[in-house]
């Protein structure tokens, strides 16, 4: 697994690192955001959208569940599962086709479906540290090899 340490002060620099991930985001590959409420995941999802060459809104799609995008480079699948009651829900807007087509999926909220990702999916955990300052935070990324269990 490897494993890197960002730290962002500013929301525009949480947006930057997401366009940077994006811009390098290979088809087939499922990133999981995880976070508080308020650490930036929509933000980062944003910047992650523009990487793509997407520059129209991206907002994320908590009552809908998945936004698709189909503008950019590649298809982008951006998922927020907030309101997930039962992981049926993912199977009724098709997860498997997207985390397993020609796009790339981004899963705001993603520990709430962690059985139903794939092995291989890059980990981002947004942080906040007030005693750092309101705009901090520090976001870890864990890649894992495709063939290791998605539950560690």
């Amino acid at each position: 697994m490897k494993v890197k340490v960002y730290e962002t002060r500013s929301g525009e620099e949480t947006r930057e690192l997401g366009k940077m991930m994006g811009e390098s985001a290979q088809s087939g590959s499922v990133f999981a955001l995880s976070g508080d409420l308020g650490t930036g995941k929509t933000v980062f999802a944003q910047g992650f959208a523009e990487g793509l060459g997407i520059y129209g809104p991206v907002n994320s799609p908590t009552f809908t569940i998945l936004q698709i995008y189909e503008e950019g480079r590649i298809p982008f699948f951006h998922f927020d599962v907030y309101r997930i009651g039962d992981p049926e829900e993912m199977e009724e807007v098709g997860y498997e086709d997207c985390f397993y087509g020609d796009g790339v999926s981004l899963v705001e909220w993603a520990e709430l479906i962690e059985d139903l990702l794939p092995p291989g999916v890059i980990r981002i955990c947004l942080e906040k540290d007030p005693d750092k300052g309101f705009d901090y935070r520090k976001i870890t990324v864990r890649q894992e090899d495709n063939n290791e269990d998605s539950s560690n």
